[in-house]
């Protein structure tokens, strides 16, 4: 079962830029459906951008235009961009895929916005 951690959370002022990287122990070119989900305190998670079959790819309403999410197969990693981060965007940013019809998560990091 190829695995995933994440990286690239931190502290950052609003209107800055991270990048979140999502790296896999294994190859990724068989898994179609991948994804960044977050979840801040006291909140249920939520899905922030989804990548399926096709390379086709959707943002949640709240993130589009700000975050993009794209994978390179040849470094086995998913990414998140997020720029213009807002102090709501405060959460434990996880990624996923699915295969075989199991969802299979990385451990999380923290992305916390505020001046």
């Amino acid at each position: 079962q190829v695995q995933l951690v994440e990286s690239g959370g931190g502290l950052v002022q609003p209107g800055g830029s991270l990048r979140l990287s999502c790296v896999a122990s294994g190859s990724i070119l068989d898994i179609h459906v991948m994804g960044w989900y977050r979840q801040a305190a006291g909140k249920q998670r939520e899905l922030v951008a989804g990548l399926g079959t096709g390379g086709i790819t959707n943002h949640a309403p709240s993130v589009k235009g700000r975050f993009t999410a794209y994978r390179d197969n040849s470094k086995n990693t998913l990414y998140l961009q997020m720029n213009n981060l807002k102090p709501e965007d405060t959460a434990v940013y996880y990624c996923n895929y699915l295969y075989n019809g199991k969802f299979t998560w990385g451990q999380g990091t923290q992305v916390t916005v505020s001046s």
